[in-house]
């Protein structure tokens, strides 16, 4: 698999797993993050940064999800 197909893959997951964060909060109010990391500790703040950073990236790209 290429580096490129492999960063794409952990963007899309990292994209999931906020959305299912964020679920969960609207949903039944808890944070899966800030439970597992702490309420704004240094790594919740990276975990959602990287989240946000992937999201970026997934909607810069995904043109080319739809080209055939």
């Amino acid at each position: 698999m290429s580096k490129t197909k492999i960063f794409d893959m952990v963007a899309l997951i990292l994209v999931v797993v906020g959305g299912l964060n964020w679920g969960l909060v609207g949903l039944a109010d808890f944070n899966l993050v800030t439970t597992i990391f702490g309420d704004g500790t240094t790594l919740t703040k990276v975990v959602y940064g990287l989240v946000g950073l992937s999201a970026v990236f997934i909607a810069a790209t995904s043109t080319k999800l739809f080209k055939k």
